[in-house]
């Protein structure tokens, strides 16, 4: 089973936001950045990307960022 199946999305993590919308919300972004090959550097770079993209929870969600790790290929 892969991680992107066992992801919660469900999961509440703020003021009605779930796992879910916050993937939702930055995916195409994501994607827009991920057409340039070594956007991401590192993990830790992805990390603090996913993190300061997310709207309005600016901390660190392990399932989010799990999620985009995955999708990265790092």
């Amino acid at each position: 089973m892969s991680t992107l199946e066992t992801i919660d999305r469900d999961k509440h993590i703020w003021e009605g936001w779930t796992v879910g919308d916050f993937i939702d919300d930055i995916e195409i972004i994501f994607h827009y950045c991920s057409k340039y090959s070594n956007f991401w550097k590192s993990k830790a770079e992805l990390k603090n990307w996913v993190k300061n993209n997310q709207p309005y929870y600016k901390k660190h969600i392990p399932e989010v960022y799990k999620y985009f790790l995955q999708k990265s290929g790092l």
